[in-house]
């Protein structure tokens, strides 16, 4: 199942990520960030290539100062990856697709690589 990247503010934090059955992505990134335009194009490849086992989201930070706070965003981009409501796995700084499938395979079933 191909799936895009949720956009999603403080207010819908809780429903798309912590009350959600399935492991959950979270880019934190800014608009103002040159690294995050470069992961933005990593990121939406892995929504599509993970779309039955993973849901992505991203969040700006500047306009969402309660989960930054919350989840010790300090940098950006910044990865937290949740399971069951719970942080499983985190990055700051920009990393690259192998470094982030790195990061997710403990927790999330890996796509066959082409």
């Amino acid at each position: 199942m191909s799936r895009e990247i949720t956009v999603i503010s403080d207010r819908e934090f809780e429903s798309e990520v912590i009350q959600t059955d399935e492991p959950v992505l979270v880019y934190f990134w800014a608009t103002w960030c040159g690294p995050c335009r470069l992961m933005s194009p990593i990121l939406g490849n892995l929504a599509t290539e993970y779309g039955d086992r993973l849901k992505v989201v991203k969040m700006e930070v500047d306009p969402n100062p309660e989960a930054v706070a919350t989840y010790k965003v300090e940098g950006v981009p910044a990865l937290r990856l949740f399971k069951a409501g719970e942080i499983v796995a985190a990055s700051e700084g920009a990393i690259s697709k192998p470094q982030i499938y790195q990061l997710l395979e403990a927790h999330v079933s890996l796509p066959a690589e082409s």
